[in-house]
């Protein structure tokens, strides 16, 4: 048995209780109890340090001065509490169930630390379903892994303030499928992973590139940017918009939409509108001739399975990248729907992905938010609802909880919350997921970057984890502006020395 810690006082209830400590206590220890004929696990949720000599009723600097020295002198003067969630029978945690007793341990039972070897048993368990994130946070001797069928099969959503840590936790993610060859997809909107060093072998890297043949006449408007409330430009690249039109490849497809789009303003009452149309269209294919690609294969050929494919949409407009992320959603969900088919016989056509895929999309809260339909939104929401049943997971991950659509957060079934200070994010994140207690939230600004609290599906037991840094991600922090800029100061003043070196007067001679 490990070192006696405390003794329980007060109320004590199933869920929760109260010990005096032995020595200050962090939040996210874990602590041993015995009752009920079994070892029962328990986490600290709150933790508390107080002094009789030193009170609030202090009025004064002397008085404090002499009370400071009143108990230093006086061993029972300090009171270190701990308030623990009690999270089940050891014995079933072990078997990743959690069993709470039925009755409340009485006051005065002993309270020990947890073990080195039953933490490792229950937060580490073997399996070749659960990999490696880091390690518990208030006990680095206990490795953290996570349950990646939960991940693909209930989702999961990554959320903290910027810096603290979100980009690094995908990418370890990442690196372990792709260490059991498994299929990721990641929509990169601020170019975090495109330095992902993981081996050719391991990751596909891909610009973000829409064919304009492949959508429908009101994303193409999207792409062009016909504003919706231009009706009449609508209506004209509607009626453009033709099978036949679509049928052209490459630079021949803008210019029979522009020769279609001119033939409908032969009609005087869309002749302005069919004007501003065909400047838009013309505008589009050279400002994003790098982007849209009426000659490029059907995108989702261009994903890998058993690869790490990361999708740069760093030169995309918001509402260009929303149209590219909302066809590879659709897409995907569509072609797992085939896979399922197939397996019980009922496929007409062979699937690109045989096996489920797992979709990551940065930035949630541009891509899914609360007050607005997007393509994308529609489409996520699609693939929380029914990806469970086809194979095709959800990772979102936003620095701005409050921002993302809370149907679809509230069906994320594993959460990793990193630091968080606005209370409206709290809030979004509390009553999104019943496994974060109240105790937990109020923790979330007290992190540090790179720590966080998993619950849900993916962890046996919510849980604090001090995440491994991903050696291999070799950028995504802060820039060293101040560094930089000296280096650039340095390189300027070498190369003005060196001119001037190299300068010959006019009229002088070299011996």
């Amino acid at each position: 048995m490990s070192e006696e810690l405390g003794i329980l006082i007060g109320v004590t209830k199933p869920d929760q209780v109260t010990f005096e400590s032995r020595r200050p206590v962090s939040i996210g220890e874990h602590v041993i109890l015995n009752y009920g004929g079994d070892k029962v696990l328990g986490l600290v949720e709150r933790s508390s340090i107080s002094s009789d000599a030193l009170g609030s009723s202090i009025r004064n600097y002397e008085e404090a001065f002499e009370s400071k020295q009143v108990a230093a002198e006086n061993r029972r003067d300090k009171s270190y509490k701990g308030h623990v969630r009690i999270l089940g029978y050891v014995a079933e945690l072990k078997k990743c169930k959690a069993i709470l007793p039925a009755l409340p341990p009485e006051p005065g039972t002993e309270v020990y630390e947890a073990s080195v070897k039953d933490l490792a048993a229950i937060f580490a368990p073997s399996g070749q379903q659960w990999v490696r994130i880091g390690t518990l946070l208030r006990n680095a001797e206990v490795g953290a892994r996570v349950d990646v069928d939960k991940v693909v099969s209930r989702h999961l959503a990554v959320l903290a303030m910027t810096g603290m840590g979100k980009s690094n936790l995908v990418s370890l993610l990442a690196k372990e499928i792709a260490r059991i060859s498994g299929t990721m997809v990641i929509f990169d909107y601020h170019d975090d992973y495109s330095t992902l060093d993981m081996g050719s072998n391991d990751i596909n890297l891909l610009d973000g590139r829409i064919n304009p043949r492949l959508l429908s006449a009101d994303k193409l408007a999207d792409v062009v940017e016909i504003q919706e409330n231009a009706s009449n430009q609508m209506h004209v690249l509607r009626l453009a918009f033709t099978e036949e039109v679509k049928q052209h490849k490459g630079e021949d497809f803008w210019d029979a939409l522009m020769n279609a789009a001119s033939e409908v303003g032969a009609d005087k009452s869309y002749r302005e509108a069919a004007a501003k149309v065909v400047d838009k269209i013309d505008d589009a294919r050279r400002k994003f001739h790098n982007i849209l690609d009426p000659g490029m294969t059907d995108p989702l050929a261009l994903l890998k399975n058993y690869k790490i494919n990361v999708i740069n949409l760093v030169e995309l407009t918001e509402r260009q990248a929303n149209i590219a992320v909302s066809f590879y959603l659709e897409e995907l969900l569509n072609d797992r729907k085939k896979a399922t088919r197939q397996k019980k016989g009922a496929a007409k056509s062979q699937p690109r992905f045989p096996a489920p895929v797992l979709v990551a999309i940065e930035e949630a809260h541009v891509f899914i938010p609360k007050d607005e339909d997007t393509d994308t939104k529609y489409f996520a929401s699609k693939v929380a609802r029914e990806g469970r049943k086809f194979g095709l997971g959800l990772v979102i991950v936003s620095q701005r909880p409050r921002g993302i659509d809370a149907n679809i957060l509230s069906q994320m079934g594993s959460l990793a919350v990193m630091r968080m200070i606005q209370q409206d994010d709290q809030m979004h994140v509390s009553a999104a997921s019943e496994a974060l207690s109240r105790d937990l939230i109020d923790q979330l600004t007290s992190l540090n970057p790179g720590e966080a609290i998993f619950a849900g599906q993916w962890v046996s037991l919510p849980t604090f984890v001090k995440v491994d840094e991903v050696k291999e991600r070799k950028i995504g922090g802060d820039q060293k502006a101040v560094e930089q800029w000296r280096q650039l100061a340095a390189m300027k003043q070498q190369a003005a020395k060196e001119s001037s070196e190299s300068y010959i007067p006019s009229g002088y001679i070299q011996e």
